[in-house]
Formats: C-alpha cells, sequence, structure tokens
C-alpha cells in the first residue's frame, strides 16, 4: 500500500487558491468566447441586412466576392 503524505495547511491553502485562478481563467475565456461569438452574430446580421442575397451563398463564395468587393474600394 502507498504511503499518502498528508497535506500541511499552507499546502491546502495554496492548492484552493491554484483551484480558484483555474476558475477564473475558465469563466474568462468562456466570456472572451461569448463575446466572440456574438460579435460574430452581429458582423452577419449586418451583412445579411446590406446585401441579402448572401444568405443563399455558400461559404466559398462569399469569401470570394467580399474579397472581390474590399479590394475595389
Amino acid at each position: 500500500m502507498a504511503n499518502k503524505r498528508i497535506m500541511t495547511p499552507e499546502e491546502k491553502v495554496l492548492l484552493q487558491a491554484k483551484h480558484r485562478l483555474e476558475e477564473i481563467e475558465a469563466r474568462n475565456r468562456k466570456k472572451e468566447r461569448n463575446a466572440r461569438t456574438r460579435r460574430l452574430i452581429q458582423e452577419g446580421a449586418i451583412l445579411e441586412n446590406v446585401s441579402p442575397h448572401i444568405k443563399e451563398m455558400d461559404l466559398d463564395t462569399l469569401k470570394r466576392e467580399l474579397m472581390l468587393r474590399l479590394r475595389g474600394m
């Protein structure tokens, strides 16, 4: 049977702090993903509003058309 080492109170505090930091970082990553998703949805809505025909385009065609239009500016 393996000999289990008992954590000191200081080690427990450090481990708890590490877990709290990991939770905060995970929440921040989720907030960033949500903000990016919201921005992309809003940008897509603007594109559809300006050029309704793009709803029927596949992504490659849309990309080509946008690149052509933006180069002509």
